[in-house]
């Protein structure tokens, strides 16, 4: 099975950002890193969005690492939620 991993301060986009036609940031996120819930130990991924108000997130790792859900979003190329992103030179 694949591992994946993000490093503190690399840039991820989320795969809805090929319906934006990826132009800007909309859906690029830097990864702050990982955390652990205090109370149930569960693994969260905490990133800050580039775009906006520039929030920070928590989402469980399981999550963040998940496929793109295919019966919902057939349309969508990127094969993960997250991806590391690749400026278009």
């Amino acid at each position: 099975m694949e591992t994946r991993r993000f490093e503190q301060g690399e840039i991820v986009q989320h795969f809805k950002r090929e319906k934006t036609g990826t132009v800007g940031t909309q859906y690029l996120y830097e990864i702050i890193g990982e955390a652990e819930h205090t109370e149930s130990g569960e693994k969260l991924m905490i990133y800050r969005a580039l775009y906006g108000e520039m929030r920070v997130f928590a989402r469980p790792l399981d999550m963040f690492m998940s496929e793109v859900d295919r019966e919902k979003y057939p349309e969508i190329h990127q094969k993960y939620r997250f991806e590391k992103y690749i400026p278009i030179q």
